[in-house]
């Protein structure tokens, strides 16, 4: 990626990372490289204790029970699967012929709805919750409602990669507390943005990547499940364990009950030096970071004419073209923000802002599609969505901004580079 780039598509998956990750995948790769804990020789045990470490940290950020209620995952697609097809076979293999029904809101990703619609030709009740068209705010009542006798589950996620909107998950987590049914919390844009306390919510189980907040490597993710959760979940594929080999059955144990196959441990060795990186800081630093930032970003737009119903009507501006999606205010979001443009398609606006300013964002429907046809964006190809990081600065949100009223706006740059300020501004610590 050149220099003078500006990264701002976080949401998809995080950059730069920290330099520690960098340096603890090198370093697996070309000093230890062996199958962990498959081996008695000192590479395998080190590769094993590497894994151990990263589930340890894991387990300290979320505040789980056990390290061993953490088990890796490809990303947070694959960690959604693993709940959503294993509470719905082990429904069926304990009740079987009864009805299944799956409830999940108009804001989720499409990693939950199209298991879900899997699961919908295969005869189980998928009830999907309306968001408020505005804020994309999923009511806890309505939640309640869609529960019923045969539900055997209910997938939120915590935070829309659309609007940016933070969910009331321990009021909807209450809901199903109240009514017997488990939840699966979808921590993707969560995670590392936003303290997150599977003990306090009450969660049954929460999915997580490990390249977005976490600020690890593609490939590596999680899903946590609670101690007295773990007997709803079946095995949606079994293999080799490393342990219990004379078996031809899949252990029992956890977390290896669902960790067939070798992990992904030069991946796992950079997860757990950003974990670390992370709980060095403090998630409430991270936040209290993110927050300046989204005021920033908040105020430019507001100024600048860009428009939301929550704020008062704009007299005009550079970037009256421009509506926000999403909450209005800063708290109720993280650094997520979707902009529609009058004119210009998403695709247009994002490539206005690399060709003329160096500024990487991401357009489209953003693997949601019901979150778009809540907002109305739908039609329009969804939205063009700029995200933010913890090495994003104040002077990087200033630049964006430059940039947007130069591409999509009224008296701006022009498209002119130094105008907007090109340079990073991006330290890696």
């Amino acid at each position: 990626m050149s220099e003078s780039a500006l990264y701002l598509d976080n949401a998809a998956t995080s950059f730069p990372k920290p330099r520690a990750v960098y340096d603890a995948m090198l370093r697996y790769g070309t000093e230890v490289g062996a199958s962990p804990g498959r081996g008695q020789y000192r590479a395998s045990r080190e590769g094993a204790a590497l894994i151990r470490r990263c589930r340890e940290r894991l387990a300290g950020l979320l505040n789980a029970e056990d390290p061993g209620q953490i088990v890796f995952t490809l990303n947070t697609t694959d960690a959604l699967n693993l709940a959503i097809k294993g509470v719905a076979r082990q429904r069926r293999l304990t009740r079987p012929g009864a009805p299944l029904r799956i409830v999940t809101t108009a804001m989720d990703h499409n990693s939950v709805l199209r298991p879900l619609d899997a699961l919908a030709a295969e005869d189980v009740d998928v009830v999907v919750v309306p968001a408020d068209p505005v804020s994309g705010l999923v009511s806890p009542a309505e939640v309640a409602r869609a529960i019923d006798g045969w539900t055997a589950l209910v997938a939120v996620n915590m935070v829309s990669n659309v609007g940016g909107t933070i969910q009331p998950i321990a009021e909807i987590a209450a809901c199903c507390q109240r009514a017997g049914v488990p939840i699966l919390l979808d921590a993707a844009q969560a995670l590392g943005h936003l303290p997150v306390d599977v003990r306090a919510v009450g969660a049954d189980f929460v999915a997580f990547p490990g390249h977005k907040g976490l600020l690890g490597p593609q490939g590596t993710g999680g899903l946590y499940v609670r101690p007295a959760s773990a007997s709803l979940l079946a095995t949606t594929r079994e293999g080799g364990t490393g342990s219990w080999s004379e078996s031809r059955s899949q252990p029992e144990s956890m977390p290896e009950r669902f960790e067939s196959g070798s992990h992904n441990t030069i991946g796992i060795a950079g997860l757990s030096e950003a974990v670390q990186w992370i709980r060095d800081r403090g998630v409430e630093s991270l936040r209290a970071h993110e927050l300046g930032l989204i005021r920033v970003m908040l105020e430019g737009l507001r100024g600048a004419g860009c428009r939301h119903p929550a704020w008062e009507a704009p007299g005009g501006g550079p970037l009256s073209a421009f509506r926000l999606l999403g909450p209005g205010d800063a708290e109720s979001r993280v650094g997520v923000f979707a902009l529609v443009h009058d004119v210009l398609s998403p695709a247009e606006v994002a490539a206005g802002l690399e060709s003329g300013f160096g500024v990487l964002a991401r357009a489209g429907l953003t693997c949601a599609p019901l979150a778009h046809e809540t907002f109305g964006t739908s039609a329009g190809g969804g939205a063009c969505r700029l995200s933010i990081g913890p090495f994003v600065t104040e002077a990087n949100i200033e630049r964006a901004l430059v940039a947007l009223r130069g591409v999509g706006g009224v008296g701006g740059a022009g498209g002119d580079p130094e105008a907007a300020g090109v340079g990073s501004g991006r330290t890696v610590a």
